[in-house]
């Protein structure tokens, strides 16, 4: 663009006299003296200045005594006015006016503008051109059809002696090949084509002329033109000429190279990219396609002097051809056509394998990359988006796996977005036809507007954004994903967002998301309250794992089928007033409602939300009256609208009363037996005092003879305020306890309830909680280190009555808060509370020590858990719980799985040094828990990892399940946690729920998560059944399941030989005991009382499938086991010489050593809401949702359990003769 200031001195004149008119033209009275000298002025220049092509100077304001003076500046509040209110009556009249051009404005420039660089334009022409290209091929075609080459077309060229037929071969007739019949309107419209192509393609060189003629000339496209389009020129002034051949259907080359560029143009115009992999299909397509036309077009003409094909035979002959078939029926005659066949297969053999090498390499590209998932797709679909940092397949499987679990996302596509190249075991999942049709893995980052467009992110109907925990550095993955869900938030507003996190301190930078995970909070909390709530990690994995229940139905094992079958229970929900379950039970308290609903349909109501409120209440209590608005939670195997209601009349009982209410579900849970039937169940209640522990059901004192069995109130319909025993934890009922002893009463008499003053990071839930008056000074939580306030050293100097729980972590990071708040809860009691001691890698900084120095009893000391030394100076031998946690550090391994590799080796140390010790490990992966407690002999376990391969090849979700360390909840990954995530799309209350159940949230009205234990005194009540409507009618407490403990014997081989009286001893101690189990539960369970030798097959069973065969065993294989056994037995004495070595050595004493007996021959597991007629055992612990006792607390204590002891009785009195089991 060129820019030309004509400033002469007559212009500048001529510009001061301008100036001067357009004086007198503002000033009103001499307006219509100078218009047109102004006007003429100012077009004058414009004029002069339209040859520039760059800019137009209107000067015409410019005055010569203003050049060298400085314009004084407007006033203030001129200036302000001006720009408000845009006030064009004060104006600096001395400015330019400059008008910018982007092209030049001569006529070759115009032209280069419409035919090349506009894109709509050159659109046009593109199109235009394509047409006219097709049109000459299209009358080529036509031509040979109308041709007849027997007829004498006699033109110069024929008329030539040179071109005879008799010259060189007489085969060959030359006059056929150099003339064609060409009737007069095809003749016409192709030379008015010719013309029109002359001259475009003429205007076009002159157009792209850049200095170099020959360049022009000898491009193929322009060879082309000339060869098809000169010689039908030369025809109008020269008639002879007319019917001469012109291979016209080499237009189809240019009609190829017009076709691309106009798609090109296309593209452009609309402001799209289309796909590289497109563009060289169609490349390829089309260069395909002008080959076998050429081909069928020159073979036929050519053999218009041989065998006279026709055109389709010639094409026939080009397909069977270039697709190496070669039948030999169509072959060309004559020399000239042999010669074209070479000439064609040479080229294609060059062209051709280029194309479809570019092709093959954008395929690969494009397979890394993975495509785009369409837009018509993405209306017509739903879909979801999946961002990750780097692709797992046990990530990807657990996802698909939960993901693909509910019915009704059957239908849903799956779309990848990470910014790593594909795994190659994660290729080969995708390819399986099961998922290949759903799931679109696209390589890209999040971060790119353009990834997320490929990915349709606006159109999705969830985008779920996961971290790394693989990473050494969980900051920086976790501000990954905080980038991430910024990008997602900022190109889609509306799409859901459900985020992963793993640091707590990082969780309120995604507060604007629509569900956020936090993994340590969930981590931390688990292992918490697996110390007082045994295999809670077990539990909740459970709950939010999608199953049907049919785990371990084919193993002879029946706790394996009990346990596999409770396992498929979850968590539902549904409004009350559409509910078949809770329907009924409208006005009704919730405690009533839960027990009656679990009596006769087997489903357990375990929380309410109002509809005015968007809070979750888990077992809100009595005073809780059910409306039809309420959305009802419940636990059950399958969700209310996929069960199936058969109703049964049962035989009359002896009132003469029928009971019906069957319910059975599609997995056939047996909860069809009837319990505590109001009308036939009478009370006794003659002595309705209070039991003084609500951790025993106390056995109700019998009327009279001993043959009446104990009664249980019933559970009202509408609760009565004294009804329910009074729990005041505030008002510090323990106290009262404590002081019957000094020892007692010292302990947890200085503690007070509030909420922890300092949070570590933003975003915790605040929970009340027991406090220390005041706060800790930082020398005194060293528990090793005395200081100048006391000069213990040792967890045994300290005294505590309370065994210890210890913490072995790397670091003292925030997530460790979460792991202190549920021990500490205001509805622990005081004289439960254990002390913990953290056992850290690194030393605490202050920030840390500043937010625990609050709460009683909390200690640190720097160690690791390799170190037998720092094991016993932390009180090891005086804890129950250790409890540890995964390290940051050991994420760096070469191989993923051996991430673990360390934290195994030294728990499985542990466990042979301390074996009564309760070890909660966690572990990055799954899959590696098969290691944890590892016996290399013990066939029961190879059974159960061949259960476990069954399981997973049937397809369950949960085949590591039946691992003894899982189901003991010793052992638990946090990967397992990433279901909770999932399930959040169909479920959006789970992670609510979860949070209640973990205590990491607390809501006014709602109840936590607590165990109780059953002891001797309590085996009265017999069943579950019996026990909810124990729980409901007395405390309002709301069971979920059982963690029930079995005695077992875990064989090495095949032979058990005692070797010494110790031994003999041992062994017939655990028959005596085993006698006495078995009869128990001969006496009290139904299934097991069918089968007595139930463990004796199971034992065949794990042989079985541990060994190909069953031989007895000789003498030099007992001699053997003989020797194992004492080789055993002298090892576990080394162990405990080399740990009592080390307590002298230190100064501890051995006491509590010696007090440590092995429980190793036991299995654990969890029941999870089970049937009404399971029968209780003895130390089963059950899992209770306990009531807010802040949400019903008596005004004054002490009236308050005086006219709850007096309503008590009348309660017993009224309902005597009403309920009786």
């Amino acid at each position: 663009m060129n820019i030309f200031f004509s400033l002469r001195g007559t212009v500048v004149r001529q510009i001061a006299e301008d100036r001067a008119v357009a004086e007198t033209v503002m000033s009103p009275p001499r307006r219509s003296s100078s218009s047109h000298g102004d006007r003429s002025s100012s077009d004058t220049l414009q004029k002069n200045n339209s040859s520039n092509s760059g800019v137009i100077l209107d000067i015409s304001n410019l005055k010569m005594a203003d050049v060298d003076t400085e314009v004084p500046p407007l006033p203030p509040r001129y200036r302000f006015r001006d720009l408000v209110l845009g006030d064009q009556t004060f104006q600096n009249d001395d400015r330019v006016q400059v008008e910018f051009y982007v092209n030049e404005n001569t006529f070759k420039e115009r032209l280069k503008l419409f035919f090349i660089k506009n894109q709509r334009s050159s659109l046009r022409i593109r199109l235009f051109n394509f047409a006219l290209k097709i049109l000459t091929c299209a009358l080529y075609i036509v031509r040979v059809s109308l041709d007849n080459p027997n007829k004498e077309n006699p033109c110069v060229i024929c008329q030539n002696s040179s071109v005879r037929n008799t010259t060189e071969s007489p085969e060959i007739n030359w006059k056929l090949i150099f003339c064609v019949d060409r009737r007069e309107p095809v003749w016409a419209i192709q030379v008015t084509v010719a013309l029109i192509s002359f001259l475009e393609t003429m205007l076009i060189t002159y157009l792209s002329y850049k200095g170099n003629i020959w360049e022009q000339i000898f491009q193929i496209s322009f060879i082309l033109e000339m060869i098809n389009t000169v010689p039908f020129i030369i025809t109008i002034f020269w008639a002879p000429l007319r019917n001469i051949f012109v291979p016209v259907f080499l237009n189809c080359w240019l009609a190829k190279g017009a076709l691309e560029n106009m798609i090109n143009d296309f593209h452009r115009a609309i402001q799209r990219t289309h796909s590289a992999m497109f563009n060289q299909v169609f490349i390829l397509i089309c260069t395909l396609l002008c080959l076998v036309f050429t081909g069928a077009c020159g073979i036929q003409h050519l053999e218009r002097a041989g065998k006279n094909l026709s055109l389709f035979d010639s094409f026939y002959f080009c397909i069977v051809t270039f697709s190496t078939v070669g039948y030999g029926d169509v072959t060309p005659q004559i020399w000239p056509s042999q010669l074209l066949v070479v000439i064609l297969i040479c080229v294609a053999l060059v062209v051709l394998p280029l194309q479809f090498e570019e092709l093959a390499y954008l395929w690969m590209e494009s397979q890394k990359l993975g495509g785009n998932y369409s837009r018509h797709r993405a209306q017509t679909e739903k879909h979801v988006v999946l961002c990750v940092s780097s692709l797992k397949i046990d990530l990807l499987m657990d996802f698909l796996n939960e993901f693909y679990a509910h019915p009704r996302l059957q239908d849903y596509y799956v779309v990848i977005l990470c910014p790593t190249e594909i795994d190659i075991q994660v290729r080969r999942i995708l390819q399986i036809p099961l998922w290949s049709q759903r799931v679109i893995y696209l390589q890209g980052s999040a971060l790119k507007d353009q990834d997320l467009m490929r990915a349709k992110m606006d159109d999705a109907e969830a985008c779920f954004i996961l971290s790394s925990r693989n990473e050494v550095d969980r900051t920086a993955a976790d501000h990954q994903t905080i980038l991430r869900a910024w990008a997602a938030k900022d190109f889609a507003p509306n799409c859901p967002l459900y985020v992963q996190i793993l640091k707590p301190e990082n969780k309120f930078h995604v507060k604007f998301a629509d569900h956020v995970v936090c993994e340590e909070e969930f981590k931390y909390a688990m292992l918490a309250l697996n110390c007082v709530c045994p295999a809670t990690s077990t539990l909740v994995t459970l709950l939010v794992h999608t199953s049907r229940g049919q785990e371990g139905q084919m193993s002879p094992e029946q706790w394996q089928r009990t346990y596999g079958r409770c396992s498929g229970n979850e968590v539902y929900h549904i409004r009350l007033c559409d509910s078949k379950f809770f329907g009924e039970y409208d006005g009704k308290s919730f405690t009533y409602a839960s027990f009656h609903a679990h009596k006769k349909y087997g489903v357990c109501l375990i929380g309410v939300k109002r509809e005015d409120n968007k809070s979750i209440l888990l077992n809100p209590g009595p005073r809780h009256i059910m409306a039809a608005t309420d959305t009802c939670y419940y636990i059950n195997i399958t969700k209310e609208e996929n069960s199936a209601f058969i109703f049964k009349q049962e035989e009359k009982h002896n009132k003469g009363l029928s009971v019906t209410g069957l319910y059975d579900a599609p997995s056939r849970l047996p909860v069809h037996s009837i319990i505590a039937s109001m009308g036939t169940v009478a009370i006794d209640l003659q002595h309705p005092d209070p039991p003084e522990e609500t951790s025993k059901l106390t056995l109700p004192t019998e009327n009279g003879a001993g043959s009446r069995r104990p009664s249980i109130a019933p559970v009202l319909e509408i609760a009565d305020s004294s009804a329910i025993l009074p729990c005041d934890l505030l008002s510090d009922q323990s106290e009262d306890e404590t002081n019957q002893s000094d020892e007692e009463g010292s302990v947890g008499s200085d503690f007070v309830k509030g909420y922890p003053p300092n949070s570590p990071y933003i975003g915790s839930s605040p929970t009340l909680c027991h406090l220390l008056p005041q706060k800790a000074p930082f020398c005194c939580l060293r528990l090793d280190k005395g200081c100048t306030h006391n000069s213990f050293e040792d967890a045994k100097a300290y005294g505590f009555k309370n065994k210890l729980i210890i913490v072995s972590a790397e670091t003292a990071g925030n997530g460790l808060y979460n792991f202190i708040v549920p021990l500490r809860a205001y509805y622990r009691p005081r004289k439960e509370l254990n002390p913990i001691v953290l056992l850290l890698d690194y030393p605490p900084d202050n920030h840390f020590l500043e937010a625990i120095c609050c709460f009683p009893m909390v200690y640190f000391m720097a160690g690791t858990i390799d170190n037998l030394d720092n094991l016993l100076q932390c009180g090891i031998i005086y804890a129950d719980n250790l409890v540890v946690v995964d390290k940051e550090s050991t994420m760096s391994a070469e191989e993923d799985y051996m991430a673990d590799a360390k934290t195994i080796v030294n728990v499985q140390t542990m466990f042979r040094l301390f074996p009564s010790l309760s070890i909660i490990t966690e572990l990055t992966h799954p899959s590696n828990m098969r290691f944890m407690q590892f016996r290399a002999k013990d066939c029961y376990s190879l059974a159960l990892s061949k259960l476990e391969k069954i399981e997973r090849d049937k397809g369950s979700n949960l085949a590591f399940m039946f691992r003894l360390p899982f189901a003991a909840g010793r052992v638990f990954s946090i990967s397992m946690l990433d279901t909770l995530l999932y399930q959040s799309f169909v479920k959006d209350y789970m992670i609510a729920i979860a949070r209640l159940l973990l205590g990491l949230d607390t809501t006014p009205g709602s109840g936590y998560l607590c165990v109780m234990k059953i002891t001797e005194e309590d085996l009265w009540i017999r069943t579950y059944g019996r026990l909810f409507q124990k729980f409901c009618s007395s405390s309002a407490e709301i069971p979920i399941g059982i963690y029930r403990t079995e005695s077992h014997m875990f064989s090495t081989s095949e032979s058990q030989v005692s070797v010494n009286v110790d031994q003999g001893v041992e062994h017939r101690e655990r028959g005596e005991s085993w006698k006495e189990k078995t009869a128990h539960r001969n006496s009290t369970t139904s299934d097991q009382s069918e089968h007595p030798l139930l463990r004796k097959k199971s034992m065949q069973w794990a042989r079985r499938l541990s060994r190909k065969s069953a031989k007895p065993a000789s003498r030099a294989e007992r001699i053997s086991q003989q020797r194992l056994n004492l080789y055993q037995r002298s090892e576990r004495q080394e162990l405990s010489e080399l740990v009592k070595n080390r307590m002298k050595h230190l100064g501890l004493p051995t006491v509590g050593y010696d007090e440590m007996n092995d429980h190793q021959n036991t299995l654990s597991y969890v029941l999870i809401n089970p049937p009404p007629d399971t029968m209780l055992e003895l130390h089963d612990i059950v899992y209770i949702i306990r009531s807010d006792p802040l949400a019903h607390m008596p005004e004054d204590s002490q009236v308050g359990q005086a006219r709850s002891t007096k309503n008590q009785q009348d309660f017993g009195t009224q309902s005597k003769d009403e309920t009786h089991l």
